[in-house]
């Protein structure tokens, strides 16, 4: 923030801190006068921070607080502990001001140097958050002097409500209710499939050669037709890849997931081989341990 900015932001308020410390005015060779009045000429740059001594300041307000205990005003923690935050801002602000305005080497002092203006922001902080407060304060002092309205709606005012028409008779609303009421059975989830019986691909492998030497050709739903299982399903779809393996049958798809046409091009008699990898016993994790 520019020194020309500051100058035209501190001449809205009339007090940067409006009564933060009220009452307490000091006495400086170079300033007589209230403390709020001090602040507000340092942050319209009406007067330089560095000509004011901050250890007489702080004196005369440890004065000031002696008196307000001798007079049995009792000792003010918020209002001195507002002049604390205050005073140290001036003194970083004074810090700032003391070093040279000309060419900086020092990062750090350039940084100081930098800091002027956000300290001269800080005190215009100060001055907005108490006006905001007083605002906050004003409309929690209005908002507790009125109250809700707890009676009920005054006749005339509820002549003015429209009719409320529900399409629903008492029939319909005793069925809603009947099916909402009514407890649910509790789904149950069976486990059957877990424990079905192997099926082998070798015997389900015999049973559809001898359908396809049987009939020659005939369809994969033909096939499955009696399979009372998804188990035997999937069995004779491996014993058909199987079978094709081995050179025995010819598979024909019309169009894309279209009928699947199984042809028998085998010998009409004789064993047909067909893998056991599929009808291996399944190992648990111990045996496969041992292996």
């Amino acid at each position: 923030m520019s020194q020309e900015n500051l100058s035209t932001a501190g001449t809205a308020p009339a007090s940067i801190t409006d009564g933060r410390v009220a009452g307490f005015s000091l006495h400086l060779t170079n300033f007589d006068g209230p403390f709020d009045l001090l602040l507000q000429l340092i942050s319209r740059h009406k007067m330089d921070i560095t000509e004011v001594a901050l250890g007489a300041v702080t004196d005369e307000f440890i004065s000031y607080i002696k008196q307000l205990e001798n007079a049995d005003q009792g000792w003010d923690l918020d209002k001195t502990t507002e002049f604390l935050v205050v005073a140290a801002t001036l003194l970083d602000l004074k810090a700032a001001k003391l070093l040279p305005s000309g060419e900086v080497d020092d990062e750090s002092d350039l940084a100081l140097l930098e800091a002027r203006d956000l300290l001269f922001a800080r005190l215009l902080q100060y001055r907005a958050f108490k006006e905001i407060a007083a605002i906050f304060s004003e409309r929690i002092d209005r908002e507790e002097k009125s109250f809700a309205r707890l009676v009920a709606l005054e006749p005339h005012f509820a002549q003015l409500l429209p009719e409320v028409l529900i399409g629903v008779g008492a029939q319909r609303f005793a069925a809603i209710a009947n099916r909402v009421l009514t407890p649910k059975t509790t789904p149950a989830f069976s486990i059957d499939h877990l424990h079905q019986p192997l099926v082998s691909v070798a015997e389900q492998a015999a049973k559809v050669i001898e359908h396809l030497r049987r009939a020659g050709r005939a369809t994969f739903r033909a096939l499955i037709a009696d399979a009372d299982s998804t188990l035997v399903v999937v069995a004779r779809f491996l014993s058909l890849l199987e079978l094709y393996r081995e050179g025995v049958v010819r598979f024909e798809q019309m169009v894309s997931l279209g009928e699947l046409q199984i042809t028998w091009i085998g010998t009409a008699s004789g064993e047909i081989r067909v893998s056991d990898e599929f009808d291996l016993p399944v190992q648990t994790i111990d045996e496969a341990d041992n292996v």
